[in-house]
C-alpha cells in the first residue's frame, strides 16, 4: 500500500521509477549497463488506474536506435488482464563513454512486425 496514492491507485511517481527501470533493463540488453544513462521519458500515459492487489507487468523493448541513443517502448499491463494497457510510453537512453560523454554505439534496430514499425516511427519522431 506504500506504492498507492490517496485514491488507492498506483502512485505516478512509483510508476515512473519502475517505468524507467524497465526501459533501462531493455537498453542494457544491447549495451553495457555502465554505459547507459536515461535522457528522457516521453509521453508516459496512464490509461487505466492500477488498484490495490493488482500485479503490474512491465514489458519493454528497444524500438529505435539513433547514433548514440536508444528509444525504448514500455507497456504496463496487469496480471490476468494483459489485453488492457494501463500505462505506456517511451524512454530515451544514451550510450556514454567512461567520462559520461555520448558515444556512438553502432547499433541498428530493424522493426519486424507492423506494430514494431508503427512504434519505431513514433519513436523516431520524438
Amino acid at each position: 500500500s506504500e506504492d498507492l496514492n490517496h485514491h488507492g491507485t498506483l502512485f505516478a511517481g512509483r510508476s515512473a521509477e519502475w517505468f524507467v527501470e524497465s526501459g533501462f533493463v531493455a537498453a542494457s540488453a544491447y549495451l553495457p549497463p555502465n554505459n547507459v544513462v536515461c535522457l528522457k521519458v516521453h509521453g508516459m500515459s496512464f490509461l487505466r488506474p492500477v488498484r490495490l492487489g493488482q500485479t503490474v507487468c512491465f514489458s519493454s523493448k528497444v524500438i529505435y536506435a539513433g547514433n548514440t541513443s536508444l528509444r525504448v517502448y514500455i507497456k504496463v499491463t496487469v496480471a490476468g488482464k494483459e489485453e488492457n494497457t494501463y500505462v505506456e510510453g517511451f524512454t530515451t537512453f544514451i550510450h556514454v563513454d567512461e567520462k559520461t560523454i555520448p558515444a556512438s554505439h553502432g547499433l541498428k534496430i530493424i522493426p519486424e512486425t507492423e506494430e514494431e514499425k508503427r512504434l519505431a516511427e513514433i519513436a523516431k519522431n520524438l
